[in-house]
């Protein structure tokens, strides 16, 4: 990879423009890092109960009729960001959008289980099972990929 910084007082803000053969986990994490992505902690409600919760240990977010709630090993919590909000801030190489009201954490994902209308069962390590829309289904398959091909 190939770095070039051109520092000058002319230059009126601040470009960053990435040049590469094809997307890759490496430019997606630099990518991440340019947007400012690494959340360390949000904090989720239960009852009267603010907990801190490390975005590693969350396995999805899902909208609820009370406002989105964060689902971990040790239960549900409601945080306080719009499902939206959250996908802006989240690392992308970690969540991605399973549907309009459910973003999960790729590293909680055990399975997959393809109906006949096109869209998928999602199954977590923890049993909890979720469903793919089809509008979704693509983006799941490309971002499986790109973790298949930053381990080969």
């Amino acid at each position: 990879m190939k770095v070039f910084l051109n520092i000058d007082s002319a230059n009126k803000g601040t470009t960053v423009t990435i040049e590469c053969e094809e997307m890759n986990q490496s430019i997606q994490e630099v990518l991440d890092f340019l947007k400012g992505q690494e959340l360390d902690f949000i904090i989720g409600k239960d009852g009267e109960m603010q907990h801190i919760l490390k975005p590693a240990d969350i396995h999805y977010f899902h909208a609820t009729s009370s406002g989105v709630a964060a689902v971990t090993a040790n239960g549900s919590f409601l945080v306080k960001e719009k499902l939206y909000e959250l996908e802006a801030v989240l690392p992308s190489s970690r969540f991605i959008r399973l549907s309009k009201s459910v973003i999960a954490n790729l590293h909680e994902l055990s399975r997959f289980e393809a109906s006949f209308n096109g869209t998928l069962a999602v199954y977590f390590k923890s049993g909890t099972k979720e469903y793919v829309s089809r509008t979704y289904v693509n983006g799941i398959k490309e971002a499986l990929k790109m973790k298949r091909r930053s381990k080969e």
